[in-house]
């Protein structure tokens, strides 16, 4: 593929991104995606001959795999897991502000929309938080927590990061993402 192939099928998954994290999987259909991209229709079915739910899945991959590298590189840094949650707290808050309360999370919002209809994307979904998941455990297991109990504790904060975001979100406010920071520490020992 030259180079304006792969143009164009960065623009869609960028494209497709921004709109379905603010709109969602059921908001955001191909013509919108074509219309927001600039790309030509042939183009989308050239790069994701799989239709929508290629492209979606490219998009959240992409996305998910962004925020684990932003947890592996600051775990690389010796961070410890509470610095590590802190700072994908502080990401997703400045994201909500920035969109004005439509983007936090970049997989939530199809992750909560797909979860028990469409099995392909649930399990993309599933797999990029397992990811982030498996960052933060192996992150705590290096500051002495058994390995189960590290597994518990990283899902324990994944779960008060989502649930923040979606509170933050419908009540447009970062408050419930400052509680969860709080509560984060709490739960790792840290305060």
């Amino acid at each position: 593929m030259g180079v304006k192939g792969e143009e164009t099928r960065a623009r869609l998954i960028a494209g497709t991104r921004e709109l379905i994290e603010a709109q969602g999987y059921f908001g955001t259909g191909l013509n919108r995606i074509v219309a927001a991209t600039g790309a030509p229709r042939g183009s989308l079915y050239f790069h994701f001959p799989g239709g929508k739910d290629q492209l979606v899945a490219a998009a959240l991959t992409q996305a998910g795999q962004e925020v684990e590298a932003l947890l592996a590189a600051l775990a690389a840094e010796g961070a410890g897991t509470t610095a590590l949650a802190e700072r994908l707290i502080e990401a997703f808050a400045d994201r909500l502000e920035h969109s004005r309360y439509t983007s936090g999370c970049p997989i939530a919002t199809v992750a909560l929309e797909v979860a028990g209809t469409n099995e392909t994307l649930r399990t993309v979904c599933a797999e990029l938080y397992a990811g982030w998941q498996q960052v933060l455990a192996g992150r705590l297991e290096g500051e002495g927590f058994g390995p189960a109990e590290a597994e518990v504790a990283a899902g324990q904060v994944l779960a008060l990061l989502e649930g923040a975001v979606l509170l933050a979100s419908v009540r447009r406010s970062r408050e419930p993402l400052d509680h969860a920071r709080h509560a984060v520490r709490q739960l790792l020992g840290r305060g």
